[in-house]
């Protein structure tokens, strides 16, 4: 990915076209999904046709060619509306981007630029084995001839039977120990994939079931970079990216139920006093408390998305921001927690029938469970400050 990428800006018309698709498929396609568990597939395709599956991309790899802060603010904008199709956004986006640190010409053409960028991708890195320690990997790679074979477990993976490709993460064949891990990019059609059902209890939309690779052949053309450069790949191309696409994602739930709310106290008026609910001091206080958190998070996502874009020009490692990342999406996760049980306290009845407002306070539960939990993220936090080290790849430790 070129350097000059980045100094590419977003136009009127690519966010009006990114708008566009938000409110004629994602907006509307919501609540379905979720009743239904169904994928949003036809939300996706509707992002992509208006270029923005490809923010991240070159415009040679049939990209936008914009940073950080166009690809977070897309988030943000989906999440509003549907954390599901937001969060498949974000993985896809993120994988996408990946490619783009990390692989060749070849992989860039085949896996982003083909059938119009219309290819979706994602995560596959978590093992039941290792739970929230989605980085550490019980599985190992095999070879056959110059190419491998991938046997592994995993226990989340967000789209996954959707997906058109994988990017997977697996211990490099005859690895030395569990930092030699190794990347492949796994065509979502190849044999001896078998994804599980979904059934959760919010973003029932996203298919974040487990996938059993049994036996599948990746050429050697689909390593991603190196054989045991899968370390430097967590820290620089998968943890960036994936951590302000989440946070963004969070933040848009957040400021969704916060609009919800609302819309439904300036409308629903009790007949008996002719007052809208909005007229009441608690529930007034209870959202403007709402919103004070909401507006602590687009700032910060601005901060850090700019810093993103900064180190890659410089040629400098995006982990070096990574707590930063991590105290965003840990904080993002509670302020969209927070406000949607504010939205559904003061709607009261309304709020909890199925729903936009029901629906985010279930969606937002997800956010504190997603890798890294908001448990294990604050002790990194706390080791930060005390100047210990993270010890990811450690027995024993977080």
């Amino acid at each position: 990915m070129s350097k000059d990428n980045l100094a590419h800006v977003a136009q009127e018309d690519d966010y009006s076209r990114l708008d566009a698709a938000i409110e004629s498929t994602v907006r509307i396609n919501a609540d379905r999904n979720d009743l239904e568990g169904r994928f949003p597939r036809e939300n996706l395709q509707a992002l992509a046709a208006a270029g923005w599956t490809g923010v991240l991309n070159e415009p040679r790899f049939g990209g936008l060619g914009l940073g950080h802060g166009d690809f977070a603010e897309a988030a943000y904008r989906i999440g509003q509306h549907d954390a599901s199709t937001g969060l498949v956004y974000v993985m896809h986006v993120g994988a996408a981007q990946t490619i783009n640190l990390f692989g060749n010409s070849d992989q860039k053409e085949r896996w982003l630029k083909a059938k119009n960028g219309s290819l979706l991708g994602t995560y596959s890195t978590s093992e039941r084995a290792s739970g929230g320690h989605w980085w550490y990997n019980f599985s190992e790679a095999g070879r056959t001839g110059e190419d491998y074979l991938v046997n592994a477990e995993k226990s989340f993976t967000t789209s996954s039977g959707q997906a058109d490709f994988y990017l997977v993460q697996t211990r490099t064949p005859g690895a030395k120990d569990q930092t030699d891990i190794s990347f492949f990019i796994v065509d979502g059609k190849a044999p001896g994939i078998v994804a599980s059902p979904w059934e959760a209890l919010g973003v029932r939309a996203n298919h974040s079931g487990a996938i059993s690779y049994d036996g599948v052949k990746v050429q050697q053309r689909d390593r991603l970079g190196a054989e045991g450069q899968g370390k430097e790949i967590i820290y620089d191309g998968v943890s960036p990216v994936y951590l302000i696409g989440l946070g963004a994602v969070w933040e848009g739930v957040a400021r969704g139920a916060l609009n919800a709310a609302i819309a439904h106290t300036k409308g629903f008026v009790h007949k008996d006093k002719n007052r809208s609910l909005s007229d009441y001091q608690a529930i007034r206080q209870e959202l403007g408390a709402a919103k004070v958190l909401v507006e602590t998070l687009r700032p910060w996502r601005n901060e850090l998305a700019a810093k993103l874009d900064e180190l890659w020009r410089a040629g400098k490692p995006q982990s070096e921001i990574l707590i930063p990342l991590t105290e965003f999406k840990v904080h993002a996760a509670e302020v969209a927690n927070k406000v949607a049980a504010a939205a559904l306290t003061v709607t009261g009845g309304y709020g909890y029938r199925r729903g936009p407002i029901e629906r985010s306070f279930r969606d937002a539960r997800a956010a504190i469970a997603m890798g890294p939990s908001n448990l294990i993220a604050r002790d990194w936090i706390g080791k930060s400050l005390f100047g210990l080290p993270l010890e990811l790849f450690y027995e024993g430790g977080e």
